[in-house]
């Protein structure tokens, strides 16, 4: 073919191996470059033509948007974006699928009873799975006067990623957790439901609290890991220490023993930390500890020690 020859719209539409129909569609988008028009007004086309129309089958074929088709067109470096943006999006997509067939499977494989109940839970929640009420229950449930930062550090050590490909139990842990997050946290529902350190009037300092017990949690984790059973150590020293300096007071005997008796008797989520568990325990091998799981170790630690051992 000389380079000055033209082909109509369906010589066009032949060579490429598409429909009349698709050229038309993607010549009236500006998508294919016309060479001239003929004496009676019909579009007429070159192989550039042609070479973007290749260009556009390949990308549909990969269910690339017209939009994005159009960018990968008209920039040379957009086809690494493109590339990588439907990527994300296929990955959703079957992530999405994943959850629907591990939900399909919790669904059958349990009586009647259950399911009623295991449909309504998983009816909550979408596709990939949102842990946006996860979130908001931790800013809800954690004391007002927290820095953000520290807000934020909590949240995502609290907030459990739910896996992308799960099995059905953990669709039924994350369908828990959600319906367990979702309810009302505030007035006093919310504070008979707290620690005494997070409730307004009290004489405490939470962000020196939180601060430290993060550290401690961190400390504690390789027993946890280990399994080894609670013990006195620098994982129990950095967790008194943290109620003790949030408090204003010194680390004693006495105040390790008021300490217990106090842990003890407040409320705790440890549901909340159950349904973590099991969402994240790995096929094989020790789960990863939580930080309701290290916070409960260095309870057992604090209860387990004696007196002796703290400092006077």
């Amino acid at each position: 073919m000389s380079p000055d020859a033209t082909w109509s719209i369906g010589e066009l539409a032949e060579r490429a191996g598409v429909t009349v129909k698709a050229v038309r569609f993607y010549s009236d988008r500006g998508l294919l470059p016309e060479a001239g028009r003929s004496g009676g007004g019909h579009r007429r086309y070159g192989p550039e033509a042609l070479d973007r129309l290749r260009l556009i089958r390949s990308l549909r074929t990969l269910d690339v948007p017209v939009p994005d088709v159009g960018r990968v067109l008209e920039r040379d470096d957009a086809l690494e974006d493109v590339v990588a943006g439907r990527l994300r999006e296929i990955g959703s997509q079957l992530t999405a699928l994943r959850w629907r067939d591990a939900a399909l499977r919790l669904l059958q494989d349990c009586t009647p009873a259950e399911r009623a109940e295991r449909l309504g839970l998983i009816g909550a929640v979408s596709t990939p799975p949102s842990t946006a009420a996860l979130a908001s229950f931790w800013r809800r449930w954690l004391p007002p006067r927290l820095p953000a930062r520290l807000v934020s550090a909590i949240v995502e050590e609290a907030v459990p990623q739910p896996p992308d490909d799960p099995t059905p139990a953990q669709v039924l842990a994350f369908a828990r957790l959600h319906a367990f997050t979702s309810g009302p946290c505030t007035g006093e529902d919310r504070d008979r439901g707290q620690p005494e350190v997070h409730r307004p009037g009290k004489d405490y300092r939470p962000a020196v609290l939180y601060d430290g017990l993060r550290e401690a949690f961190a400390l504690a984790a390789p027993d946890l890991r280990a399994l080894r059973p609670p013990h006195p150590g620098e994982a129990l020293d950095c967790f008194v220490s943290a109620h003790a300096r949030a408090r204003g007071v010194r680390d004693t005997a006495a105040f390790r023993r008021r300490l217990g008796v106090q842990l003890a008797a407040e409320p705790r989520i440890d549901h909340y930390w159950e349904l973590v568990a099991e969402l994240t325990s790995p096929p094989s091998g020790p789960p990863e500890p939580t930080p309701g799981a290290a916070h409960d170790w260095l309870c057992a630690a604090l209860d387990a020690s004696a007196p002796s051992a703290a400092r006077s």
